[in-house]
């Protein structure tokens, strides 16, 4: 994989972000970039809200949301992993990973302990990505979906 890199979600961006391709199974799982970028305008001082380009190629091949809260009334609230979509193309080359770290590096310069995710459970779920970067189930919503944590 070319070298990645992350620039804010702007106008520049929103495009190709919205265009991110999904793989059979995936887009029950997703809601598109648009709905995010509207939570950023509702509260922007939480939301971080980053695309992945490839620095060789100079397209968008990932997006990630997160936020960041410290007066939060639930920890998985307070720093959180909302949402990521990799670009079907670019599934299982690191760019998820690399989204992911930058999330959690961000958490750790902000003074959070733990990243956390919720996320719904299923066949084409995002679970086993969740896992395999390092968040662990530690429980479950009362809609049936599962909450992760990862260790800062």
């Amino acid at each position: 994989m070319s070298t990645l890199r992350l620039e804010e979600l702007n106008a520049k961006y929103i495009i190709a972000a919205n265009a991110l391709s999904l793989k059979p199974g995936q887009a029950q799982y997703i809601a598109p970039v648009s709905y995010s970028a509207a939570v950023s305008v509702v509260n922007p001082d939480t939301a971080w809200q980053r695309v992945v380009v490839d620095d060789e190629t100079d397209e968008v091949v990932g997006f990630i949301h997160g936020s960041f809260d410290p007066h939060a009334d639930r920890d998985e609230f307070s720093a959180a992993l909302w949402r990521i979509h990799v670009d079907a193309r670019g599934q299982g080359r690191g760019i998820g990973r690399f989204a992911v770290e930058a999330l959690a590096d961000e958490a750790r310069t902000r003074g959070f302990g733990a990243l956390y995710v919720i996320y719904e459970p299923g066949e084409d779920g995002p679970g086993p990505f969740f896992e395999h970067v390092g968040f662990m189930t530690v429980g479950e919503t009362p809609y049936g979906e599962s909450v992760g944590r990862m260790s800062l």
